[in-house]
């Protein structure tokens, strides 16, 4: 998206240069979401390093909706991987970017990995708006998809991690909004303008840090 993009680096400069963060810190992983690049998520990294946390934002893709999440997973495995060697981290995703860290956490062992784990606007049990569009990425996050089913199979291991999911229910895109709602997490409505907020209002991003505390 690359007006949110734009108004995420925008905000961020007026937001100012954050400090450099402890290098003992726990690192922050933040993972974007579709038609998106890790330019969207500028403003919230800004914010969560002005609170003493390194934060990482790689890009993933194809993020147009049409490759297979499980391949966006590998891709930000392999990315901690070679950032993070052998290291815990707090992981964050923002809609479909939500669901990419959830196989990440559920399949490619990163619930070994991951101490704190956020999604933003999630559609943790999909969302009819995927049924525009084709493409493996979208049919995977239309309600009832084998992905999702094979997900919520063992959704309570999300337990083990520190699982919050945040959600607005003014979000037009996630439907219906109660789709991020998710049993093993603990489920926090944020009253975002729209949904992208949660990377570029700052009472969103205060919900994120405040989850990562």
């Amino acid at each position: 998206m690359k007006l949110v993009a734009w108004m995420a680096g925008a905000l961020a400069r007026w937001d100012g240069v954050a400090p450099e963060p402890p290098k003992d810190a726990t690192p922050i992983i933040l993972v974007h979401g579709i038609h998106s690049t890790s330019d969207d998520m500028a403003r919230l990294a800004n914010h969560l390093r002005a609170t003493g946390r390194p934060v990482l934002t790689p890009t993933l893709g194809p993020a147009d909706g049409t490759a297979p999440l499980e391949q966006l997973a590998a891709q930000l495995a392999e990315f901690a991987d070679r950032e993070l060697p052998g290291r815990k981290f707090d992981l964050v995703g923002f809609s479909m970017g939500g669901l990419v860290s959830r196989y990440y956490v559920q399949r490619l062992g990163g619930i070994d990995r991951v101490g704190r784990f956020v999604t933003m606007a999630t559609p943790h049990n999909g969302t009819v708006t995927a049924r525009l569009f084709g493409g493996t990425g979208h049919e995977q996050m239309c309600p009832g998809s084998a992905f999702l089913a094979d997900l919520e199979r063992d959704a309570e291991s999300l337990r083990k991690v520190q699982f919050t999911s945040l959600y607005t229910p003014l979000d037009v895109v996630i439907m219906p909004v109660k789709s991020s709602v998710q049993k093993a997490a603990r489920n926090v409505k944020v009253w975002g303008s729209m949904h992208p907020s949660f990377v570029l209002e700052k009472r969103c991003m205060q919900a994120v840090a405040e989850s990562l505390k």
